[in-house]
């Protein structure tokens, strides 16, 4: 099912990121420091920009942490796809290539019941 493609293809790290994959994680860490700087506003009954110094620090301090939290991510990811290529070359074969299915070998026949 895996359009014929060996463990050693899946595995090879042949994909484009997009323009948005760098940008995202201080993004959104960006968007929840601000909005939980409003929600202590609010919990504190102020209104929800008073002391805007607080809402940047929190939008810079998330951010960066949400950059470091996906550059470990991406590092964790990268060394476990690493040991599972090395594992899949040195045990070739209990890793075979899969052979492609059509949907009619695969569905079982299906009669509405009415």
């Amino acid at each position: 099912m895996y359009g014929g493609k060996s463990p050693q293809e899946l595995l090879s790290g042949s994909f484009s990121k997009t323009w948005l994959h760098d940008k995202w994680a201080p993004l959104v860490g960006g968007a929840f420091g601000f909005l939980g700087a409003c929600y202590v506003n609010y919990g504190t009954g102020r209104p929800a920009f008073s002391g805007i110094q607080k809402h940047i620090a929190a939008m810079l301090a998330v951010g960066a942490a949400a950059t470091m939290v996906d550059k470990w991510r991406n590092a964790y990811f990268a060394e476990k796809d690493a040991t599972l290529r090395h594992y899949i070359e040195l045990h070739p074969e209990d890793f075979p290539t899969p052979e492609r299915k059509k949907y009619a070998d695969v569905l079982e026949y299906w009669q509405p019941i009415r």
